[in-house]
């Protein structure tokens, strides 16, 4: 008789369970994501003007820096890049060229081969962004066109970049 007593028992405790965990209660939707800009807009409105390019900070920032022989771009220019992306989104006629350097150390090929792997690697991470490529450019200089002539790797540092020209604005 206790045989018949446990199971009943477990049958019940089971199909309870069973209809605890097939309610039809909906789940409750998880929260918004709070989505965050890193990027400052010239006017109060969020959109930039012509103007900007001058007046906001982060448009400003048109040179981007790269290590030794490296074509990666750091976390640190990435706002920098999402505002310029921003902008040539909002303003499809602006057009950008993309200037690569290197500093003097390697061959005058290397150099250049160098400065358009750079500049290609700020145009992808623009494209990335949003940006059309159809609005950029890129030019190699290689070496040929130092901002700091010293020999030593602080001066060096300077000499191993892309800078970001606009050529046309709107």
């Amino acid at each position: 008789m206790k045989l018949p007593v446990r199971f009943l028992l477990t049958t019940v405790v089971a199909t309870a369970a069973l209809a605890a965990c097939s309610s039809n209660k909906p789940k409750p939707p998880p929260p918004p994501v709070e989505q965050t800009t890193t990027t400052t807009q010239g006017s109060g409105n969020g959109r930039y003007t012509v103007e900007s390019l001058d007046t906001d900070a982060c448009l400003r920032q048109r040179v981007i820096y790269f290590d030794l022989d490296k074509t990666d771009i750091h976390s640190e220019f990435q706002a920098a890049i999402a505002c310029h992306a921003a902008y040539l989104r909002q303003f499809p006629g602006a057009r950008v060229t993309l200037e690569g350097n290197c500093d003097e150390r390697g061959t005058r090929e290397y150099n250049l081969g160098l400065g358009e792997r750079r500049g290609n690697s700020v145009q992808g991470a623009l494209g990335g962004a949003g940006a059309s490529t159809g609005q950029l450019n890129v030019v190699s200089y290689g070496e040929e066109r130092p901002v700091c002539r010293e020999h030593g790797e602080s001066c060096w540092q300077k000499n191993r970049r892309v800078e970001i020209v606009y050529t046309a604005k709107q």
